[in-house]
């Protein structure tokens, strides 16, 4: 039996953060944050999705509930951990995977690592406002030592989805910024490494904002990741377009479409 801390939370229940639990779900989704994000803005998916989808949104050290705990800047530490939680979750129930900015390059990195570890795969991975690991239209990010306030506020934004207001607040932008900076580090190292050889087998589908014009040229390049079928939707907006709430209810929408479609097909 896991342990539980003083509050009666169990580790997994730490990392997994799933405000509304049917166990009786036909499918799981693990949903992975943008870089300084929490797991609240997808937990909260969970609550329309009736009986078919239990939601679990990944809670990263260093924030909410975790705030206590060190910032993970090694992305295989952080798979590693996710991949522990998410085990006893998905096995034997159908699984997807959506991750948004930061959030994909984690969801794609866990996708191969279940696959090349555990002889697992999700039905369906979607991704949001990522490039792919084998663009060459790559986002540049400098080295810790080389952010000056001055980029590391425009990589809040950009990257951070924070709203400009929040960057007026001093007290509270002391505190968001050691999150982002281990959060920058996490992508620049995802970006950074050479494309794994483990091809997935499962379907693919991309999601970007209309004005993320480099994502744009770039989403092809996904297909070399995977012998699935991929899939491209362009939404009106920017990185963040998905802040949008009728981009977002057709986002859920549609994943929960594909997961039954396929659910027809595999089973």
């Amino acid at each position: 039996t896991e342990r539980r801390d003083q509050a009666g939370t169990t580790r997994n229940e730490k990392v997994l953060n799933c405000l509304y639990k049917r166990p009786e779900a036909m499918f799981k989704l693990i949903c992975f944050p943008w870089a300084g994000g929490g797991s609240t803005h997808f937990a909260k998916w969970g609550q329309d999705t009736q009986d078919l989808l239990e939601v679990h949104a990944i809670r990263l050290p260093g924030r909410e509930s975790r705030i206590g705990e060190p910032m993970a800047t090694d992305i295989y530490q952080i798979i590693d951990e996710i991949t522990c939680a998410m085990l006893p979750v998905i096995q034997g129930k159908p699984f997807a995977l959506f991750g948004h900015s930061m959030g994909a390059y984690i969801a794609f990195k866990t996708a191969l690592h279940l696959k090349e570890k555990h002889k697992l795969e999700p039905l369906h991975l979607f991704l949001s406002s990522a490039f792919s690991p084998h663009s060459k239209v790559q986002i540049q990010i400098p080295k810790d030592n080389e952010l000056s306030e001055e980029q590391m506020l425009h990589y809040l934004v950009d990257f951070g989805g924070t709203p400009m207001n929040f960057l007026e607040d001093k007290e509270l932008l002391q505190q968001y910024i050691p999150i982002m900076m281990a959060d920058v580090n996490v992508i620049s190292r995802c970006i950074s490494e050479s494309p794994s050889k483990t091809i997935l087998s499962c379907d693919l589908t991309c999601f970007l904002g209309s004005e993320d014009t480099d994502l744009a040229k770039d989403t092809e390049v996904w297909k070399d990741v995977t012998t699935g079928s991929i899939n491209v939707h362009e939404l009106p907006g920017d990185h963040f377009y998905l802040k949008n709430p009728a981009n977002e209810k057709f986002i859920k929408n549609y994943i929960t479409k594909c997961l039954e479609v396929s659910s027809l097909v595999d089973f």
